[in-house]
Parts: C-alpha cells; sequence; structure tokens
C-alpha cells in the first residue's frame, strides 16, 4: 500500500493500494460497509469490479480514521450527487465532519482514497490504460493540452495523466486546487490528487507489512 500523507492526526491522509492489498488487511472487511452500500454492490454482477468497488471503500474509511483517529468501524462515509441532490451516490462525505473533504477511486486491481481539510478528489488508473478516441477526449479535455500530448512520439501515457488529473479536478469539484500526478511503479499505477493542500508526508510504516512511500508532486 501506498501513501503520499500517511500518519494519525494528518492534515490529509493518501492512500494507493492493489485491491488485495487492501482486502487482505484484517482490519477491513466487508462488515464495515453500510447496508445502502451493500445494496448498492449487489446490483455488480463481475466478482473483479465488486471486489475494487469495496476495497475503494474500506481504503476511504481508512483514510478517515488515520485523519480523524476513529477506529475504521466507527466511520460512515455517505454520498451525495452534486447534480440531482440525492443521496446514496455522487461524491463521498463525512456527515460528521463537514470540514474534510473525501474521495475513492477504483480500476482493474486498484483501488485510491483521499481524506483531508476543503475539497478533494482522487483517481487512479493502471499504466497501461489508454483513453480515447482522441475526439472524444477533446470534447472532455483541452483542446490545447490533448493536442500537444498528441503530439509526442507516445501519446497514450501523457492522454493518461490529462485523464487522471481532470477526473480527479472534476471530484474535487473546483478546478482552482492543487493539483499533484504521480507513478505507482511497484501497482503500476498512474493516480492524481486535487487538493489537499498542507498535507504531511510521513515516512514510515503504514500497516504491518505493507511499506508507504511518497508521492512526488507535479503537475500544478
Amino acid at each position: 500500500m501506498n501513501s503520499g500523507p500517511g500518519r494519525v492526526g494528518a492534515a490529509a491522509v493518501v492512500l494507493v493500494a492493489t485491491t488485495a492489498e487492501v482486502l487482505a488487511q484484517p482490519e477491513l472487511d466487508e462488515s464495515l460497509l453500510a447496508p445502502w452500500e451493500l445494496h448498492r454492490l449487489a446490483g455488480i454482477r463481475v466478482p473483479a469490479r465488486r471486489d475494487d468497488v469495496v476495497a475503494a471503500r474500506l481504503l476511504l474509511r481508512l483514510c478517515a480514521s488515520r485523519v480523524t483517529g476513529l477506529p475504521p468501524r466507527d466511520v460512515d462515509p455517505a454520498q451525495r450527487c452534486p447534480g440531482c441532490g440525492r443521496d446514496g451516490h455522487g461524491r463521498p462525505y463525512l456527515p460528521d465532519r463537514p470540514g474534510l473533504g473525501a474521495s475513492f477511486s477504483h480500476a482493474d486491481g486498484l483501488a485510491a482514497a483521499v481524506v483531508g481539510p476543503g475539497p478533494v478528489g482522487i483517481d487512479v488508473e493502471p499504466l497501461t490504460r489508454r483513453p480515447g478516441p482522441v475526439p472524444v477526449l477533446r470534447r472532455l479535455l483541452p483542446h490545447d493540452e490533448v493536442d500537444a500530448a498528441c503530439a509526442g512520439p507516445d501519446p497514450g501515457p501523457a492522454l493518461l495523466r490529462l485523464w487522471v488529473r481532470r477526473e480527479a479536478l472534476f471530484k474535487a469539484g473546483r478546478d482552482d486546487v492543487r493539483l499533484t500526478e504521480w507513478t505507482d511503479r511497484c501497482r503500476e499505477a498512474v493516480v492524481a490528487l486535487a487538493g489537499a493542500d498542507g498535507a504531511d508526508r510521513a515516512a514510515g510504516g503504514l500497516l504491518p507489512s505493507l511499506s508507504l512511500g511518497q508521492a512526488p508532486p507535479s503537475g500544478r
């Protein structure tokens, strides 16, 4: 499991892991999830995708636990859609901690989560993923950035970085927050973090048998 910020009481905690790493942790199991989350999981027919969703939701609880000092079992995230205003889907938040932002992401055996002050957003994708087609990307991303990425000899990785950055900003709900992007070579993942300014970067053990690394800043 890899972390940017990562100790109890830190201003923000960011965790990136494989789904297998999360599900192997004895303190994190499906019994921590709320009934409404379990109801949503029942509609996911692909076992691997279901595991990814479970892992991301559990990782969010671990982030919140490390920020608040509460046990993961006492963390009760909710979700609300900023578009329709309904609960049960959309942007995650911590009802009892209005000053903290929360976000999670999952993709093909990977999970990521962040909890920290103010609006935050996170996105993770496998290094091998190639977003596209380019005409669609031009409708979703800034034209000049897409064109600059396509001008290189291998546009795939550059387009992927653009994609995760845009997704992180979208999840944060703002474009004027700090943006950090890094590559986790151990997990073959690209990660983008929006917000979480002033995040404490710890060194040392994260959990038994897991290592904690530092995410190098990039972007703006």
